[in-house]
């Protein structure tokens, strides 16, 4: 998308991602499964914490958490939201500014992994994650199953209306990049249009566990949720655990 940034997406969606997004998924879920594989007190890396949605029950369930961001913006959300600050915040992006530490865990919910666009950026994140994990460490990837074939075309929908509101969803597909990007469009009389716009290159689970493998991990679980319902052909979302594979 011609004009889009790192920061594009967080800086359009921080005053409205906990009113928009409030249950993308299992909260309660997500924080036992990330305690159940750090163990008590263990160290939990999150990319792209945004608002702090996962990241501060985490720590409210006696875990370490530092959460990395690309935007200001949500990290300001964050911030107000954690006056004690539970959560350490570090102002990067998911590849080149991970802190140099050792962790039990390190989470990437939500589709986040699939804000990396550029080529080669999704391995690369897999290859620095790889190297801060702790020897039984986790990497947790939570994302939506890829329709297949993949999409191409462009949609205009209705999102959301009220008498005060109204958000339409443009969006354009291209499947032979395994990219969408879009626009929700947002209209008020008072405020006029405010446009919050959103880029995602996604990947199958097969392509998520080769890029495993070249950083020198395996997959040791994979669920259609945070709850361990059983993945197959069907599930439209995937919970995947990543650990050190073996030495040959």
């Amino acid at each position: 998308m011609h004009g889009y940034r790192s920061t594009s997406y967080g800086d359009a969606f921080a005053d409205v991602y906990d009113e928009w997004y409030p249950r993308v998924d299992d909260v309660d879920a997500t924080v036992e499964l990330v305690r159940s594989l750090a163990g008590s007190g263990g160290r939990v890396l999150e990319l792209g914490v945004g608002t702090g949605r996962l990241a501060l029950p985490i720590a409210a369930a006696g875990l370490t958490v530092t959460g990395v961001d690309v935007s200001a913006a949500m990290l300001a959300r964050l911030a107000a939201a954690d006056p004690t600050g539970m959560v350490t915040t570090v102002v990067g992006d998911m590849v080149d500014d991970l802190p140099d530490d050792e962790f039990d865990v390190v989470l990437v919910a939500y589709n986040t992994l699939f804000n990396l666009t550029a080529d080669g950026a999704q391995q690369r994140c897999f290859d620095q994650v790889a190297s801060r994990l702790a020897p039984d460490g986790s990497f947790v990837v939570e994302a939506f199953v890829p329709d297949e074939p993949f999409r191409t075309g462009t949609d205009v929908s209705l999102r959301s209306m009220t008498a005060e509101r109204v958000v339409l969803s443009v969006s354009e597909h291209d499947g032979e990049r395994q990219t969408a990007a879009g626009q929700f469009v947002e209209l008020t009389e008072r405020s006029g249009v405010r446009l919050r716009p959103w880029y995602i290159r996604y990947a199958t689970v097969d392509q998520l566990d080769e890029m495993a493998t070249a950083a020198g991990l395996r997959l040791a679980g994979r669920w259609a949720d945070g709850r361990g319902t059983p993945f197959d052909a069907a599930s439209e979302r995937h919970v995947s655990v990543y650990g050190r594979a073996a030495p040959a």
